[in-house]
């Protein structure tokens, strides 16, 4: 019995000695981000156009962000993707020019109301429906003009309950619906905190911020991680990315890597005023400069 006890002992003496050992060999360590590089359909004027597979592939994009198509007073949107054929083309697509899909976009509301418009659920359901069958995670909803929360703070009470059934059948389907809004990174916390939803998070589109005055990474961290789901990372048009004074990419970086954030990284603008529809020149030096940042063992 004295033996066990003293083996017993000597095994507790080693652990403890062991146990800081092995955290600084991997348990403890924080995991390294990581990051894709993304163009938007729409900003490439290829709205819901298979070339825009083989065109994001020259600009150098990892992949793209999908729109689903116009909105306007239809009860849905007016999408390819709906069509199980014309859906297969655009997974073939993807694949033949070696493109990720990034996201499902609904930009339809940008300019209709989702706490007003009777189908707005039923759209997004739509989109998330077009999600599973495509393999997509992610899915972007604005909540544009109509559903700017400091302007009509009134709307508050039924984008929540409608955010609270599109999380209800995200949750069913296993994908993430995020979301852009006109409040600051504490408002946007509060906001998924009353939706009380994992499969709802932010959109985070620096250009917000930015022309609000406030810190983009001050933002970023009040925010957090686990409630970002994409990042559109350009500012608005004026001048490239590597250019513009206003956009600190290796600090968003930094930021970012701090944070142990990982995802897709959009650009959206950020075109020089005097080439403006020069789609290959702008968004090819974007995301060049991005890829050059976020992924620089990649770009030598």
């Amino acid at each position: 019995m004295k033996q066990r006890l003293k083996q017993l002992f000597i095994a507790v003496i080693v652990l403890a000695f062991a146990a800081p050992v092995l955290s600084s060999c991997g348990g403890g360590e924080k995991k390294q981000s990581e990051y894709k590089i993304g163009v938007i359909d729409l900003m490439i004027l290829k709205r819901q156009k298979l070339s825009a597979f083989p065109l994001a592939k020259e600009i150098g994009a990892d992949g793209l962000e999908v729109d689903m198509g116009g909105l306007g007073s239809r009860p849905t949107f007016d999408s390819k993707l709906a069509n199980d054929s014309l859906r297969n083309l655009f997974i073939q697509a993807a694949k033949d020019n070696n493109q990720e899909i990034a996201a499902l976009s609904m930009s339809g509301f940008y300019a209709q109301s989702f706490p007003e418009k009777p189908t707005a659920v039923q759209a997004v359901k739509d989109c998330i429906d077009a999600m599973k069958k495509m393999g997509v995670k992610v899915g972007f909803l604005p909540m544009g003009v109509q559903g700017d929360l400091i302007k009509h703070p009134e709307k508050r009470d039924a984008i929540v309950s409608r955010l609270k059934e599109v999380a209800a059948y995200a949750k069913e389907q296993d994908v993430i619906i995020c979301i852009e809004t006109a409040l600051d990174a504490a408002g946007d916390k509060k906001l998924l905190e009353d939706v009380g939803s994992p499969n709802i998070k932010i959109s985070f589109n620096i250009a917000n911020p930015i022309r609000a005055g406030r810190d983009v990474f001050e933002e970023l961290r009040t925010l957090g991680a686990d409630n970002i789901a994409q990042i559109h990372a350009s500012n608005g048009d004026g001048a490239w990315l590597q250019d513009d004074p206003a956009v600190d990419m290796p600090k968003l970086k930094e930021t970012l890597d701090d944070m142990g954030w990982s995802g897709w990284l959009i650009v959206e603008r950020s075109r020089r005023p005097d080439m403006v529809r020069d789609v290959k020149g702008n968004f090819g030096a974007n995301v060049k400069y991005l890829k050059s940042i976020f992924q620089p063992e990649e770009t030598k």
